[in-house]
């Protein structure tokens, strides 16, 4: 028998947890349900869930808080829920280490779509342990390990959610070449994201803060196009 995936629902209105938990299930989940952050963190390592549904008004702790607390121990995808529907709170929430937001009120066949298309991203970190040349890429202190899900930069270790290792990968792997915010949306996120293309300014920004200039290479902005991954000849 194949395990069910496992989805922790965060929500302090225990009808949207329900209902989302009742087109979950439909779709053969595993769902729990927790109605503040605190509970949440207790629960997320017995659980141990593939995925968090995390909205972010709760009593108590707030789901940054439980973001960022998740993030000191697992890389597991986190897609928030609000009713903020503000850039900045959509930016601070991609900067907490989310891997998706969503603003509420929201269709629930969307919302599935949107869990099925992160745990399809997500699902390579576990799988196929063989190495293979084709799926790393190497430059002059970096390397970037899609096999494991793994970046080194000078030696150490960096540690980095899933979306922001495959757009570096992505970006890296084709050196030199300029992508529009739009390509590269639809490239790392793998379906047509609802939202603002600032999501990629926002993981760009969490990758220079990761990863300084080289001498060898960069993170370069091409105003009013995009980006690219600029290696010297």
């Amino acid at each position: 028998m194949v395990n069910k995936q496992k989805i922790l629902i965060v929500d302090d209105d225990n009808n949207i947890a329900e209902l989302i938990s009742l087109y979950l299930v439909k779709e053969c989940f595993e769902t729990k349900i927790c109605n503040d952050g605190e509970t949440a963190i207790n629960t997320f390592d017995s659980f141990n869930p593939n995925l968090v549904l995390l909205d972010l008004m709760l009593p108590g702790i707030d789901g940054y808080q439980v973001c960022r607390e998740i993030r000191t121990r697992s890389q597991v995808p986190i897609i928030m829920l609000s009713a903020k529907g503000e850039v900045f709170d959509k930016v601070l929430g991609l900067e907490m280490g989310a891997d998706d937001y969503m603003e509420k009120p929201f269709d629930s066949k969307e919302l599935v779509a949107r869990v099925k298309a992160v745990l399809r991203r997500y699902k390579p970190q576990a799988a196929e342990p063989q190495a293979s040349d084709d799926k790393v890429v190497r430059y002059p202190d970096l390397e970037i390990n899609m096999t494991n899900y793994s970046v080194t930069y000078m030696g150490e270790r960096v540690d980095m959610p899933p979306k922001e290792l495959e757009l570096l990968y992505f970006l890296a792997a084709s050196p030199n070449h300029v992508y529009t915010r739009e390509q590269l949306l639809d490239q790392i996120w793998g379906y047509e994201y609802i939202g603002d293309t600032r999501t990629v300014d926002v993981h760009i920004k969490r990758l220079r803060e990761k990863l300084s200039d080289h001498e060898k290479w960069r993170l370069a902005t091409i105003w009013g196009i995009g980006y690219k991954f600029e290696v010297q000849q």
